[in-house]
């Protein structure tokens, strides 16, 4: 096999084909970390409720915390590394994690462990949007490019599906502070494939902007406030005024962002960069995406266990459509790409999300096999999407700007992941009338119930459709920017 490396890093020293694993593998465990981490720690939350006496609220912050953090301040740290080094910030970022999983040991606060999941965002920032970045500078083909990262996701994948089960598992022996000192090996692991597989950006992959500070801080502000407003939305409905407020200034926060960014000189997120075909179209695909997958899981969720009166233990075996097809699937996405190219396989698998919340909401009621077909469908363009759209965007992008570039992919999906559970459950919040928790429904809470969930699963729909017509629209006739490949063989 030949390993093409690209013509940037001609200063690098010769790569080998076992370079190259050794760096997918310090990747990939990066991936595994994500994916991994709020997944594992959700089975134990009940543990630490009883044993630190926390509240419901301190509960949903341990959670929470660490998806406002990360999701914030993604574009911060990609802008960063794209300055000063993507290899670095990521280093450094597992260094992070590693030391703030062995503070879990020493926890006996919800205070501390919301701190503590607070300071794990900051290292989840730092390291997922280079993963994707550092995954793309490896080689020049795409192809190679679309398979490395199927390995990388493959990998996360299966840990959110089997981080649950193990997580249960484990609670029956070990302490709950365990589920999160695994993040101590994992980020030894990633770290040492990184430093040993990677060398360090060129100089000619890096750019010497000033960072912009002020954009910095309005843009970590817009995210963080778009990924707050969503759970105000749920947790105090649309009656409460706070919802509102945080939506408010969420686009407050935006226009001063953009505002910003057209001004300033040397801004931190080129408006420009975003509006180029590949790129734009690449984001609202994984928008999409990330509406769809949440927004489903969530509905199936409740449709199985309140609609139907499934156990938990039910739900989770009617959810394997969604686990089998997001594992399995990464073997159709190389096929798809050679036979219909990247922005065919990229809208192709986009429309795909749409027409499982379409088969959902329109003929979900119904009975569980048209319930399983929407979560195959949605999970299958989500998979595709989630490689092909996000290399997209890398080769839409200038190379000293990939970083960045990663940084949109992950936020754009972060932030409609939190709004498709959002209006998910505003909608059915706002018809039914009672407790949706409380035992013995009556005939026309049944109805209500029912109504809900076909609104919301229609306005989901409708909005994924949206931003798949729109990725469609400015995909039209795109093509990635080219420049002369000096190719370097090995293996």
């Amino acid at each position: 096999m030949t390993v093409r490396l690209s013509s940037t890093r001609a200063a690098a020293p010769p790569r080998t084909l076992g370079q190259a694993w050794i760096a997918l593998t310090g990747l990939s465990a990066v991936f595994l970390f994500e994916m991994l981490d709020n997944s594992i720690l959700n089975v134990a939350l009940p543990t630490i409720g009883r044993e630190l006496s926390a509240s419901t609220t301190a509960l949903q912050w341990i959670t929470g915390v660490y998806a406002v953090v990360f999701g914030g301040l993604m574009l911060a740290f990609g802008a960063l590394a794209d300055r000063v080094g993507r290899r670095r910030i990521m280093l450094l970022g597992l260094i992070v994690l590693a030391l703030a999983s062995l503070a879990t040991a020493f926890v006996t606060t919800t205070g501390e462990l919301i701190a503590v999941r607070a300071a794990m965002g900051v290292a989840a920032a730092m390291t997922t949007p280079g993963s994707l970045a550092l995954a793309f500078r490896l080689f020049d083909d795409d192809l190679l490019r679309v398979r490395a990262t199927t390995v990388i996701s493959t990998v996360g994948l299966v840990g959110l599906a089997i981080g649950p089960t193990a997580g249960g598992f484990a609670l029956a022996v070990v302490p709950w502070q365990a589920l999160l000192l695994v993040n101590v090996p994992v980020a030894a692991l990633a770290y040492l494939g990184i430093r040993r597989g990677i060398p360090a950006d060129a100089s000619g992959e890096l750019h010497r902007d000033p960072v912009d500070v002020t954009g910095a801080l309005l843009g970590t502000a817009t995210i963080a406030l778009a990924l707050v407003a969503p759970t105000l939305f749920v947790d105090l409905g649309a009656g409460s005024v706070w919802p509102w407020v945080a939506v408010v200034a969420t686009a407050g926060a935006a226009v001063l962002f953009v505002v910003r960014e057209r001004l300033a000189r040397h801004p931190l997120l080129d408006l420009h960069l975003v509006a180029r075909p590949l790129v734009s179209s690449g984001l609202a695909y994984k928008a999409a995406s990330g509406l769809a997958t949440a927004g489903l899981g969530y509905l199936v969720t409740l449709q199985l266990q309140f609609g139907w009166g499934w156990t938990p233990a039910q739900a989770a075996l009617g959810m394997l459509p969604q686990v089998v097809v997001l594992i399995a699937g990464g073997a159709l996405i190389g096929p798809l790409v050679r036979r219909l190219g990247m922005g065919a396989t990229a809208w192709i698998s986009a429309i795909a999300t749409v027409c499982g919340l379409a088969v959902f909401t329109a003929l979900g009621p119904l009975g569980y096999g048209w319930v399983a077909l929407s979560l195959a469908l949605v999970a299958l363009g989500m998979r595709v999407v989630g490689v092909v759209a996000g290399t997209n965007v890398m080769r839409g992008l200038p190379e000293n700007r990939t970083t960045i570039g990663a940084a949109l992919v992950d936020t754009a999906s972060e932030v409609t992941t939190g709004l498709g559970i959002a209006l998910s459950g505003t909608v059915i919040a706002a018809l039914f009338v009672g407790s949706i928790a409380d035992p013995g429904w009556t005939g026309a809470q049944h109805a209500q119930f029912s109504a809900g969930v076909a609104w919301a699963g229609g306005a989901l729909t409708v909005l994924a459709a949206l931003l798949v017509g729109f990725g469609i629209w400015r995909g039209r006739g795109a093509a990635a920017p080219t420049a002369p490949v000096a190719p370097v063989a090995a293996g």
